[in-house]
């Protein structure tokens, strides 16, 4: 929903005689397209939570039988069908989002087996996605290059977002056989990883927004990145400690540049 918010903003046309399709967007890339995913994967991995996590509703009976595919299965159904009246750019970063949520739990593909795939699978759908189609909602055609640009960039520096989100589950994922970037790397090197790809699209980002002479945005931007750099030092030190503390922490200043970088494209009518 913050990407979609992010999305809107970068469009930079004016909300107030598109309250109706902005609401839909939300409700779509929220509680229907986001959900949607969330109830996929808990049907998908009810195994591995009986491990990780077995309070969670499916592994402790609380969602009995299969009405979590069920509740997967129509989740897909509503969101498609709100996704149509919304236009065919909206259509189109639906299909593709709801699918990668299906390539990425249910077997014999599941992507999140492998680190590289899963994360880069959940990443482009949480952010980029949702940008892509708060944009397009907005003006009903492609968006422009540059809104595409950005939200590509933050959904390349999520990938090291959904790493960290991995220590949660290291040993479940071990004893299952989920070849996730700390399983595979080891969880220092998983979270050096981690920190330089979070790190580095927003570089990108800064020089962007400097060079489409934007200087107050790049230098917020900036200034939320340093800010990461300092929260990343505990996180180095202590990678399964501090996992959870730094998404809480780091990633809310990676997503409040997010909407800084918004702002820097809908302030010129992009």
């Amino acid at each position: 929903m913050w990407a979609f918010a992010c999305g809107v903003v970068s469009s930079g046309l004016p909300a107030s005689e598109r309250w109706p399709v902005i609401l839909a967007g939300i409700v779509l890339a929220g509680p229907l397209v986001c959900a949607t995913s969330q109830a996929i994967n808990d049907w998908f991995d009810r195994h591995v939570d009986a491990i990780n996590e077995p309070n969670r509703p499916i592994p402790s009976g609380r969602i009995p039988g299969r009405w979590g595919l069920y509740i997967a299965m129509t989740g897909t159904a509503l969101s498609l069908a709100v996704a149509a009246m919304l236009g065919p750019w909206v259509l189109g970063a639906a299909v593709v989002g709801l699918a990668l949520a299906w390539l990425y739990s249910a077997p014999p593909v599941r992507l999140k087996q492998n680190g590289w795939l899963g994360n880069s699978a959940v990443a482009l759908s949480y952010e980029g996605l949702p940008w892509f189609t708060g944009a397009a909602v907005m003006a009903a055609v492609m968006p422009d290059w540059r809104i595409i640009l950005l939200a590509f960039l933050y959904s390349f520096g999520a990938h090291g977002i959904m790493t960290t989100n991995d220590f949660k589950a290291v040993e479940g994922d071990r004893k299952l056989g989920v070849r996730s970037l700390p399983v595979m790397l080891g969880e220092d090197t998983a979270a050096r990883l981690a920190c330089v790809v979070m790190a580095l699209p927003q570089v990108v980002v800064i020089g962007l927004l400097a060079y489409w002479d934007r200087p107050v945005h790049a230098v917020i931007v900036a200034v939320l990145l340093a800010a990461q750099f300092v929260l990343m030092v505990p996180l180095l030190k202590d990678p399964k400690g501090k996992a959870a503390w730094y998404n809480a922490t780091g990633t809310t200043l990676y997503v409040l540049g997010m909407l800084t970088a918004a702002f820097a494209l809908g302030s010129g009518g992009a």
